[in-house]
Protein backbone atom coordinates (compact mmCIF):
# COMPACT_ATOMS: atom_id res chain seq x y z
CA UNK A 1 0.00 0.00 0.00
CA UNK A 2 1.60 3.23 -1.08
CA UNK A 3 1.61 6.25 1.44
CA UNK A 4 1.56 9.20 -1.53
CA UNK A 5 -1.25 10.34 -3.81
CA UNK A 6 0.85 10.19 -6.87
CA UNK A 7 2.24 6.62 -6.82
CA UNK A 8 -1.09 5.83 -7.22
CA UNK A 9 -2.77 4.55 -10.95
CA UNK A 10 -5.78 6.50 -11.23
CA UNK A 11 -8.16 4.06 -11.36
CA UNK A 12 -6.78 3.17 -7.88
CA UNK A 13 -8.32 6.80 -7.13
CA UNK A 14 -11.93 6.01 -8.32
CA UNK A 15 -11.93 2.53 -6.58
CA UNK A 16 -10.74 4.71 -3.25
CA UNK A 17 -13.92 6.69 -3.86
CA UNK A 18 -16.25 4.15 -4.04
CA UNK A 19 -15.08 2.61 -1.25
CA UNK A 20 -15.45 5.39 0.54
CA UNK A 21 -18.84 6.42 -0.34
CA UNK A 22 -20.27 2.63 0.04
CA UNK A 23 -18.60 2.45 4.00
CA UNK A 24 -20.53 5.86 4.24
CA UNK A 25 -23.68 4.65 3.04
CA UNK A 26 -24.00 1.67 4.29
CA UNK A 27 -23.76 3.33 7.78
CA UNK A 28 -26.00 5.96 7.16
CA UNK A 29 -28.73 3.90 5.91
CA UNK A 30 -28.60 1.77 8.49
CA UNK A 31 -29.00 4.06 11.77
CA UNK A 32 -24.67 5.69 12.14
CA UNK A 33 -24.33 8.73 13.47
CA UNK A 34 -23.51 11.76 10.52
CA UNK A 35 -20.07 12.40 12.51
CA UNK A 36 -19.47 8.70 12.12
CA UNK A 37 -20.08 8.74 8.08
CA UNK A 38 -17.88 11.40 7.54
CA UNK A 39 -15.25 10.50 9.89
CA UNK A 40 -14.69 6.86 8.30
CA UNK A 41 -14.95 8.05 5.02
CA UNK A 42 -12.14 9.98 5.39
CA UNK A 43 -10.04 7.99 7.75
CA UNK A 44 -10.24 5.12 5.16
CA UNK A 45 -9.17 7.55 2.50
CA UNK A 46 -6.06 8.79 4.77
CA UNK A 47 -5.46 5.00 4.77
CA UNK A 48 -5.18 4.89 1.10
CA UNK A 49 -2.55 7.61 1.04
CA UNK A 50 -5.58 10.78 0.31
CA UNK A 51 -4.17 13.02 2.96
CA UNK A 52 -6.25 15.43 2.54
CA UNK A 53 -10.31 14.27 1.82
CA UNK A 54 -13.80 15.97 2.92
CA UNK A 55 -16.76 14.86 3.01
CA UNK A 56 -20.23 16.42 3.87
CA UNK A 57 -23.28 13.88 4.57
CA UNK A 58 -26.66 14.43 5.49
CA UNK A 59 -29.68 12.31 6.12
CA UNK A 60 -30.32 12.66 2.53
CA UNK A 61 -27.56 12.54 1.09
CA UNK A 62 -23.07 12.04 0.82
CA UNK A 63 -20.50 14.48 -0.75
CA UNK A 64 -17.00 12.87 -1.66
CA UNK A 65 -14.26 14.89 -2.42
CA UNK A 66 -10.30 14.02 -2.92
CA UNK A 67 -7.68 16.46 -2.15
CA UNK A 68 -6.37 19.36 -4.73
CA UNK A 69 -4.23 16.60 -6.66
CA UNK A 70 -7.33 14.42 -7.28
CA UNK A 71 -10.15 16.24 -8.75
CA UNK A 72 -12.61 13.67 -8.29
CA UNK A 73 -15.91 14.64 -6.01
CA UNK A 74 -19.03 11.82 -5.73
CA UNK A 75 -22.58 12.49 -4.76
CA UNK A 76 -24.69 10.01 -3.82
CA UNK A 77 -28.02 9.97 -2.77
CA UNK A 78 -30.01 8.22 0.21
CA UNK A 79 -33.78 7.71 -0.65
CA UNK A 80 -34.22 4.96 2.31
CA UNK A 81 -33.07 4.60 5.96
CA UNK A 82 -33.29 1.78 8.31
CA UNK A 83 -32.04 0.33 11.54
CA UNK A 84 -29.45 -2.17 11.91
CA UNK A 85 -26.55 -1.52 13.69
CA UNK A 86 -24.94 -4.80 12.97
CA UNK A 87 -24.41 -3.69 9.11
CA UNK A 88 -22.61 -0.56 11.18
CA UNK A 89 -20.51 -2.64 13.52
CA UNK A 90 -19.32 -4.90 10.31
CA UNK A 91 -18.19 -1.72 8.45
CA UNK A 92 -16.88 -0.71 11.84
CA UNK A 93 -14.52 -3.58 11.56
CA UNK A 94 -13.51 -3.10 7.73
CA UNK A 95 -12.55 0.73 8.72
CA UNK A 96 -10.28 -0.61 11.72
CA UNK A 97 -8.57 -3.02 9.27
CA UNK A 98 -8.25 -0.96 6.54
CA UNK A 99 -6.29 1.70 9.52
CA UNK A 100 -3.68 -0.96 10.41
CA UNK A 101 -2.75 -1.74 6.55
CA UNK A 102 -4.14 -5.28 6.84
CA UNK A 103 -6.70 -4.38 3.65
CA UNK A 104 -5.83 -3.82 0.19
CA UNK A 105 -8.81 -1.41 -1.36
CA UNK A 106 -10.06 -3.76 -4.10
CA UNK A 107 -10.17 -6.19 -0.96
CA UNK A 108 -12.09 -3.69 0.56
CA UNK A 109 -14.36 -2.54 -1.90
CA UNK A 110 -15.71 -6.30 -1.97
CA UNK A 111 -15.94 -6.85 1.52
CA UNK A 112 -18.31 -3.62 1.25
CA UNK A 113 -20.42 -4.78 -1.62
CA UNK A 114 -21.03 -7.94 0.49
CA UNK A 115 -21.83 -6.55 3.70
CA UNK A 116 -24.58 -3.78 1.31
CA UNK A 117 -25.90 -6.66 -0.74
CA UNK A 118 -26.50 -8.96 2.32
CA UNK A 119 -29.72 -8.32 4.68
CA UNK A 120 -27.73 -9.27 7.83
CA UNK A 121 -31.01 -8.67 9.57
CA UNK A 122 -33.11 -11.38 11.71
CA UNK A 123 -36.41 -12.91 10.56
CA UNK A 124 -39.79 -10.92 10.10
CA UNK A 125 -41.25 -13.55 13.05
CA UNK A 126 -38.41 -12.94 15.16
CA UNK A 127 -38.59 -9.33 15.50
CA UNK A 128 -42.20 -9.88 16.23
CA UNK A 129 -41.82 -11.74 18.75
CA UNK A 130 -38.94 -10.02 20.36
CA UNK A 131 -41.11 -7.17 20.08
CA UNK A 132 -44.02 -8.77 22.17
CA UNK A 133 -42.38 -9.66 24.88
CA UNK A 134 -40.15 -6.59 25.23
CA UNK A 135 -43.45 -4.78 25.76
CA UNK A 136 -44.57 -7.57 28.08
CA UNK A 137 -41.10 -6.37 29.92
CA UNK A 138 -42.03 -2.51 29.75
CA UNK A 139 -45.68 -3.31 31.16
CA UNK A 140 -43.63 -4.99 34.54
CA UNK A 141 -41.07 -2.06 34.46
CA UNK A 142 -43.62 0.56 34.36
CA UNK A 143 -45.41 -0.90 37.80
CA UNK A 144 -48.44 -3.05 35.31
CA UNK A 145 -50.15 -5.73 36.80
CA UNK A 146 -49.30 -9.00 35.79
CA UNK A 147 -52.97 -10.18 34.51
CA UNK A 148 -51.80 -7.34 31.60
CA UNK A 149 -48.67 -8.98 30.82
CA UNK A 150 -50.01 -11.10 27.80
CA UNK A 151 -52.74 -8.33 26.81
CA UNK A 152 -49.16 -5.77 25.99
CA UNK A 153 -47.24 -9.01 24.84
CA UNK A 154 -50.55 -9.64 22.30
CA UNK A 155 -50.66 -5.58 21.10
CA UNK A 156 -47.35 -5.33 21.40
CA UNK A 157 -46.40 -7.68 18.79
CA UNK A 158 -49.35 -7.04 16.75
CA UNK A 159 -48.67 -3.33 16.34
CA UNK A 160 -44.90 -4.31 15.50
CA UNK A 161 -45.96 -6.72 13.09
CA UNK A 162 -48.27 -4.04 11.29
CA UNK A 163 -45.62 -1.56 11.15
CA UNK A 164 -43.72 -4.16 8.96
CA UNK A 165 -46.38 -5.52 6.88
CA UNK A 166 -47.80 -1.70 5.99
CA UNK A 167 -44.97 -0.64 4.98
CA UNK A 168 -44.05 -2.85 2.45
CA UNK A 169 -47.53 -2.60 1.13
CA UNK A 170 -47.25 1.44 1.35
CA UNK A 171 -44.00 2.99 0.63
CA UNK A 172 -45.24 5.70 3.37
CA UNK A 173 -43.34 5.38 6.95
CA UNK A 174 -45.73 7.74 8.61
CA UNK A 175 -48.73 6.02 7.71
CA UNK A 176 -47.71 2.71 8.29
CA UNK A 177 -46.79 3.80 11.22
CA UNK A 178 -49.99 6.01 12.34
CA UNK A 179 -52.26 2.25 11.40
CA UNK A 180 -50.27 0.97 13.23
CA UNK A 181 -50.71 2.67 16.36
CA UNK A 182 -54.44 2.89 15.77
CA UNK A 183 -54.87 -0.63 15.61
CA UNK A 184 -52.66 -1.08 18.62
CA UNK A 185 -55.16 1.41 20.38
CA UNK A 186 -58.18 -0.43 19.21
CA UNK A 187 -57.02 -3.86 20.21
CA UNK A 188 -55.99 -2.38 23.67
CA UNK A 189 -59.32 -1.27 24.15
CA UNK A 190 -60.91 -4.55 23.07
CA UNK A 191 -58.93 -6.50 25.61
CA UNK A 192 -60.03 -4.10 28.25
CA UNK A 193 -63.94 -3.93 27.34
CA UNK A 194 -63.35 -8.46 27.41
CA UNK A 195 -61.28 -8.05 30.57
CA UNK A 196 -58.27 -9.53 29.36
CA UNK A 197 -57.04 -6.35 30.94
CA UNK A 198 -57.38 -4.33 33.42
CA UNK A 199 -55.35 -1.05 33.02
CA UNK A 200 -55.54 0.35 29.60
CA UNK A 201 -52.31 2.97 30.35
CA UNK A 202 -49.75 0.44 31.27
CA UNK A 203 -50.83 -2.02 28.31
CA UNK A 204 -50.77 1.06 25.65
CA UNK A 205 -47.56 2.78 27.18
CA UNK A 206 -46.02 -0.83 27.20
CA UNK A 207 -47.21 -2.09 23.67
CA UNK A 208 -46.10 1.23 21.55
CA UNK A 209 -42.68 1.60 22.92
CA UNK A 210 -41.47 -1.12 20.01
CA UNK A 211 -42.51 1.78 18.15
CA UNK A 212 -40.62 4.52 19.49
CA UNK A 213 -37.88 6.29 17.64
CA UNK A 214 -35.37 6.31 20.09
CA UNK A 215 -32.47 5.77 18.16
CA UNK A 216 -33.02 8.60 15.68
CA UNK A 217 -33.54 10.43 18.68
CA UNK A 218 -30.37 9.20 20.18
CA UNK A 219 -28.77 10.30 16.71
CA UNK A 220 -30.18 13.59 16.86
CA UNK A 221 -28.63 14.96 20.14
CA UNK A 222 -24.96 13.33 19.29
CA UNK A 223 -25.09 14.78 16.07
CA UNK A 224 -26.04 18.25 17.58
CA UNK A 225 -23.01 18.05 20.44
CA UNK A 226 -20.78 16.55 17.63
CA UNK A 227 -21.85 20.26 15.85
CA UNK A 228 -23.70 18.51 12.66
CA UNK A 229 -26.38 21.26 12.80
CA UNK A 230 -28.41 20.23 9.57
CA UNK A 231 -28.02 16.48 10.05
CA UNK A 232 -29.12 17.09 13.82
CA UNK A 233 -32.49 19.00 13.25
CA UNK A 234 -33.80 16.90 10.40
CA UNK A 235 -33.31 13.62 12.21
CA UNK A 236 -34.89 15.59 15.55
CA UNK A 237 -37.84 16.35 12.64
CA UNK A 238 -38.02 13.13 11.48
CA UNK A 239 -38.67 11.51 15.08
CA UNK A 240 -40.88 14.16 15.82
CA UNK A 241 -42.92 13.20 13.31
CA UNK A 242 -43.09 9.43 13.74
CA UNK A 243 -43.83 10.33 17.50
CA UNK A 244 -46.56 12.67 16.02
CA UNK A 245 -47.26 9.99 13.51
CA UNK A 246 -48.09 7.29 16.50
CA UNK A 247 -49.43 9.51 18.78
CA UNK A 248 -52.26 10.76 16.57
CA UNK A 249 -52.83 7.02 15.56
CA UNK A 250 -53.38 6.32 19.62
CA UNK A 251 -55.30 9.84 19.89
CA UNK A 252 -57.97 8.13 17.06
CA UNK A 253 -57.95 4.95 18.87
CA UNK A 254 -59.05 6.60 22.25
CA UNK A 255 -61.16 8.64 20.88
CA UNK A 256 -63.88 5.69 20.82
CA UNK A 257 -63.28 4.51 23.83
Amino acid sequence: MTSTVMEQPLHSYHLIAQTCLLAGKIILQNGGETYRVEDTMVRIAAAYGISDAQSYVTPTGILFAMDASVPTTRLIRISERLTNLRKVTLVNEISRRISQGKLEVSEAHRLLTEIDEQPYAYPVWLQVLVAAIASGCFLVMFGGRWHDFLAAVLAGGLGFGSVVLLHRLVPVKLFAEFVASLLLGIVTILLVKSGAASNIDTVIIASVMPLVPGLHITNAVRDLMAGHLVSGLSKGVEAFLTAFAIGAGMAAALSFY
